[in-house]
């Protein structure tokens, strides 16, 4: 019915959905996906509770400021539909992050002198000062993540991470 190994490690949650949905008389229950996807997210909203908890808080910040104030440290102006598509956020959002940024001295936004549409986010040095300190203690954590995975474990997942990315658009 499923590929899992008996002998694995399933979570407690994995066997309380094999159980739940192997009631449920569907052609094809791809329990694999299941797994993936259903981990996949688990992972992601422990790693964001994790670093807003341990890291983030301590600079006012939440997981999707962070995320812009990152994307801005490292290409310094994006236009404001780029900087909501990179965070994975509609441009409303990008649009109240960005105001509290600029609350904070982290960013500016400017409005493009030849289309009045088009929106800049730029980061200050006051928004890359905050982020040279923060960044270390940041990796650090992401270190901590993963480390009960070997080297070639963590390009593997990052390997195969980035294809499902690539193929969704994501």
């Amino acid at each position: 019915m499923h590929s899992f190994n008996d002998e694995g490690e399933l979570l407690q949650e994995e066997k309380d959905t094999i159980n739940l949905l192997s009631n449920i008389h569907l052609e094809s229950l791809h329990f694999d996906a299941i797994s993936v996807v259903t981990n996949i997210y688990r992972v992601a909203q422990g790693l964001r509770n994790k670093m807003e908890r341990e890291v983030l808080s301590e600079y006012g910040l939440s997981w999707t400021s962070f995320s812009i104030l990152y994307d801005l440290w490292i290409w310094g102006s994006i236009e404001t539909k780029n900087l909501a598509k990179s965070a994975g956020v509609t441009k409303a959002t990008i649009s109240n992050i960005t105001k509290t940024l600029e609350k904070k001295e982290l960013c500016y936004r400017k409005v493009d002198n030849r289309d009045r549409r088009i929106t800049y986010v730029t980061i200050t040095n006051r928004g890359k000062q905050v982020m040279e300190e923060l960044y270390p203690y940041f990796h650090k954590g992401e270190v901590e993540i993963v480390s009960s995975l070997s080297l070639e474990e963590q390009k593997s997942i990052s390997k195969l991470l980035r294809r499902v990315i690539k193929e969704n658009g994501f």
